[in-house]
């Protein structure tokens, strides 16, 4: 608890009133709290005796809500027999990782095993769920982009080489670091074995993207540039070439659009299986045409918070399917 008060900057004196009050709950309405947020309001018999505590009295909140909480994607991801918690890009939702933390330690679905954490909220650097994707159980594709940073995809690699000998090579696929194309799941997923969505707009009119391959030398890491994004796909995944479908088709306007309504963002339920939002007519259709089961969820308030069906979910355990 004082942990999660100290992440909310609230060490100072009123620190002690935010503490005692949220221990006045039992835990499941304490944890209510944590998530939902604490009002200045709700503690009305706290004594105010600085000045920066009556000036900053307009500012409702003691503890932030976290309304990105519901993107579970984000601040935890499941590669292999361990986990990444993350260290996440924006302030305001680093605390998000630390309930991954307590749960692991503290959950008993967890507690009792000795699970590797691949990487953990206090390194330096950003690295983030969504640029995460699981392409087999020897690769790890992981977007470098505006949230997680190339230097936290080196570091992983090195963790996941020297920890998870079933791990051969880290992607690294470089795309813009720009609000839109927010994490690698806004623009790539995959929906089956060979099979993946795809904004066209990250690539170039030939097709290319930058991508480099991390894989373990004896002097470290050993770092291979390439520009040919969807054969280095097919190639780390065996097949001699892989589909991808672009979200909104050939159209500019629409591929656009529907990109931003996450239409990229699908979740795979199972190979060739999807989750996708209702809105994106175009992508859907494509999707079904290219042999893809799709099932569609309502969008209209869920979209609004600019995450898909896969922002919003965290796979814990996964199949070891051929």
């Amino acid at each position: 608890l004082t942990k999660i008060i100290k992440e909310s900057n609230q060490m100072d004196e009123s620190a002690l009133y935010v503490r005692d009050y949220l221990m006045s709950f039992d835990e499941e309405e304490m944890i209510r709290k944590l998530m939902s947020g604490l009002k200045k309001s709700e503690i009305p018999e706290r004594k105010k005796k600085h000045l920066n505590e009556i000036m900053d009295e307009q500012y409702p909140f003691f503890l932030d809500p976290l309304p990105n909480l519901y993107f579970t994607r984000d601040p935890a991801a499941v590669i292999g027999s361990g986990v990444t918690i993350n260290k996440m890009f924006q302030p305001a939702r680093r605390r998000e990782s630390l309930f991954i933390e307590l749960i692991l330690k503290h959950h008993p679905r967890f507690s009792s095993q000795e699970i590797p954490i691949w990487s953990g909220r206090e390194e330096p650097f950003p690295l983030e769920g969504g640029d995460e994707l699981i392409l087999n159980e020897e690769t790890v594709l992981v977007g470098v982009s505006e949230r997680t940073d190339a230097r936290a995809v080196e570091r992983l690699a090195e963790s996941l080489f020297s920890r998870a000998p079933k791990i051969k090579r880290v992607l690294a696929a470089e795309i813009p670091e720009t609000r839109s194309f927010m994490h690698l799941d806004t623009v790539f997923t995959m929906v089956n074995f060979a099979q993946f969505t795809i904004h066209p707009a990250i690539q170039n009119q030939q097709g290319e993207l930058n991508v480099y391959i991390l894989e373990k030398s004896e002097n470290g890491l050993e770092i291979t540039p390439r520009r040919d994004f969807k054969r280095v796909i097919a190639e780390v995944l065996g097949v001699p070439e892989v589909d991808f479908i672009p979200c909104g088709g050939e159209d500019v306007i629409v591929s656009a659009r529907e990109q931003w309504n996450d239409g990229a963002n699908t979740l795979a339920i199972a190979p060739g299986e999807v989750i996708t939002y209702d809105r994106n007519h175009v992508s859907n259709d494509l999707l079904r045409k290219a042999g893809i089961k799709v099932h569609e969820v309502i969008s209209s308030e869920l979209s609004r918070g600019r995450g898909g069906p896969r922002c919003m979910t965290m796979p814990i355990t996964r199949e070891n399917l051929k």
